[in-house]
């Protein structure tokens, strides 16, 4: 599912001037009775994500609610009111800091322009910790809690070139969005697990993560090169779209699909069938890190740092010679959504 889409400097503006970017401020969690102010004395940790109707999302924030409860620390959050609310994300990053939040995670949903108000909010003494999707330069933020993107592509790019057993590739590729560092990463990993370049690539198309652009972009592919036999896409959703395509032309069979992301519906997908396999991350594990970051910063000054790899499994029911996987039995157990 797409988490990375960029809003345009003119839409930014716009949200700001007419209120779009307004976040609901919620806190839950030790001394919370809901108020954003509630719980004086007790540790108070801020989570903002894109949105709050993506599961990918609604994921993290369990994890954070999960933490939070264990650790006994308030957990405020915010979202924004769609995928690109910079000026929301701004907005919700002033106000917990004047609530007196001792860190603040956030998946940021423009990578450069969240840059100064994070760094208000560390001269301030608030740990600032990334998740998902890292700032621009990464070294903005305090530190990073993510899936290694570019791993994540090319394990699945290793499990490809297994599956092909030696047959001459006809690549398509379903891509995000140009200059999106999540899609650009796991494209690259995948043609690094394949031992391929872009030159190897017959079609490629950007569908923004979107099921029903996955479904054209295999469309236009397969009306470019008939003869396509492989498919990365950037998340399951594109993968389904063209899975839609390629049945509507009787190929669902003889074309091979793989993926990343590890939602629940992408999983059953690859139970399914419809998708050979899928590299799947874990929200959860981003955010119960991430609180637990903020509870050592607060008891004991110790500031998390660097780039945490919160994991990554290749998820198939057909495994291949020298390629480590889980089967879809792990993969439902630990997906999202």
């Amino acid at each position: 599912m797409s988490r990375t889409t960029r809003l345009s400097p003119t839409l930014v503006r716009a949200a700001a001037v007419t209120g779009i970017a307004a976040l609901t401020l919620t806190a839950c969690g030790s001394g919370s009775k809901g108020s954003a102010g509630s719980g004086s004395g007790t540790v108070k940790v801020g989570l903002i994500t894109k949105t709050d109707t993506n599961p990918f999302f609604v994921k993290m924030k369990e994890g954070a609610e999960k933490a939070a409860k264990q650790d006994g620390v308030q957990l405020m959050t915010a979202a924004g009111k769609f995928d690109g609310d910079n000026a929301g994300q701004v907005t919700a990053i002033e106000n917990m800091v004047a609530a007196g939040v001792k860190g603040i995670l956030i998946t940021p949903s423009d990578s450069k322009a969240i840059v100064p108000a994070v760094q208000k909010a560390r001269a301030k003494g608030v740990l600032v910790i990334a998740l998902d999707t890292p700032t621009e330069p990464q070294s903005a933020v305090d530190a990073l809690f993510a899936t290694n993107n570019f791993n994540a592509g090319k394990l699945i790019g290793e499990y490809a070139k297994a599956a092909m057993k030696g047959k001459s590739a006809k690549i398509a590729t379903l891509d995000l969005a140009p200059g999106v560092s999540v899609g650009v990463l796991r494209h690259n990993g995948f043609l690094k697990g394949f031992g391929a370049t872009d030159k190897d690539v017959v079609c490629a198309q950007d569908t923004g993560g979107d099921q029903a652009k996955g479904q054209t972009a295999m469309e236009n592919c397969l009306q470019k090169d008939p003869s396509i036999n492989l498919v990365y896409t950037i998340n399951e959703p594109a993968a389904l779209g063209a899975y839609t395509a390629l049945k509507a032309k009787g190929r669902e069979k003889d074309v091979l699909i793989v993926s990343v992301d590890g939602g629940c519906t992408g999983t059953q997908a690859v139970k399914d069938g419809k998708i050979a396999a899928t590299s799947q991350q874990y929200p959860l594990k981003m955010a119960s890190q991430g609180v637990q970051a903020v509870v050592d910063y607060a008891k004991n000054g110790k500031k998390a740092s660097g780039y945490t790899d919160t994991g990554v499994n290749l998820i198939t029911d057909k495994a291949q010679a020298g390629v480590t996987s889980k089967d879809t039995g792990f993969g439902l157990q630990n997906c999202w959504g």
